[in-house]
C-alpha cells in the first residue's frame, strides 16, 4: 500500500514537472513572438501606382516587406477594379513593414516624399484620379508628428506647396495576389508593347508613365530610387 502511494506521489510530481515545463515553453514562445513583433513596425503610404512604391521600398535596407493594397475608403474588401473605377474612397497604397533598429519611420517618410510628386493633387504622373493621389496614414500622435515633420522638411526643400495629406489610418486591404511583387514577376502578360514578362512590362510602364523623369526633375540627386 505504501509502495502504491509512493508511486502515485511520484507520478503527480512528474506530471507537475511536465506541466511546468510546458508552461515555461509556451511562455518563452509567447515572449519570443512579442519580441519579434516589437522589432517590426508598419508604415502605410499612397504614392500613385502601388507596384512602383512596393518596388522602391523593398530595396531599402531594414524594410522587411512591402504589400500592395488599398486603404482610406469605406468599401470593405475592395477589388482593384472597384478602386480604380472611382467612388470607393480608397487609395492605392502600400503597407511597409520595417525594422526600426535598421531604418526609422522618419527616414522612410523622407524617402517617400522624394519618390513622388507631392505637389500634385490630381494623381501621380500618368495615373490620374482620386485613387492615385498621395497620402500618409498614421496611428496616434507620435506617428502624426513624425509625418508632419517630414512634410515640412520636404516643402522647405522644394519651395513649393506639398499637398500630400496626413490621414488617420483605416483598415488596409491587400490587393489581389497578382499585384504583389509585380515588378519582379515572370508571368507573361499582354501589354500595349505586346506580350511581355511582368518584370519587363513593369519597367516599360514605369518609364512610359514618366515617374522617374518627374521625380528627378523635382528632387534631383536627392531622389532615392531613380534609376534603381
Amino acid at each position: 500500500m505504501k509502495r502504491m502511494k509512493r508511486l502515485t506521489v511520484t507520478k503527480l510530481q512528474n506530471l507537475k514537472s511536465v506541466a511546468l515545463f510546458v508552461l515555461i515553453l509556451l511562455g518563452g514562445l509567447a515572449e519570443g513572438q512579442r519580441a519579434e513583433a516589437a522589432g517590426q513596425e508598419n508604415l502605410v503610404v499612397a504614392g500613385g501606382c502601388f507596384w512602383c512604391v512596393e518596388s522602391d521600398f523593398e530595396s531599402v535596407p531594414g524594410v522587411i516587406e512591402a504589400v500592395s493594397g488599398f486603404t482610406g475608403g469605406s468599401a470593405k474588401n475592395p477589388t482593384y477594379k472597384q478602386v480604380t473605377s472611382g467612388g470607393s474612397g480608397h487609395y492605392e497604397a502600400v503597407q511597409i513593414t520595417f525594422d526600426p533598429a535598421q531604418v526609422s519611420r522618419g527616414q522612410l517618410l523622407d524617402m517617400f516624399f522624394r519618390s513622388v510628386d507631392p505637389t500634385d493633387a490630381g494623381g501621380q504622373f500618368c495615373d490620374r484620379g482620386d485613387s492615385y493621389r498621395t497620402a500618409i496614414f498614421v496611428e496616434g500622435a507620435a506617428q502624426k508628428a513624425t509625418a508632419e515633420a517630414a512634410k515640412v522638411k520636404a516643402q522647405a526643400q522644394l519651395g513649393q506647396t506639398v499637398v500630400t495629406p496626413i490621414l488617420s489610418a483605416k483598415t488596409f486591404y491587400p490587393a489581389e495576389a497578382y499585384h504583389q511583387d509585380y515588378y519582379k514577376g515572370s508571368k507573361i502578360v499582354l501589354t500595349r508593347f505586346g506580350p511581355k514578362r511582368q518584370s519587363e512590362a513593369y519597367k516599360r510602364y514605369r518609364k512610359a508613365c514618366g515617374r522617374d523623369a518627374r521625380v528627378q526633375e523635382l528632387w534631383g540627386k536627392d531622389a532615392p530610387f531613380v534609376g534603381h
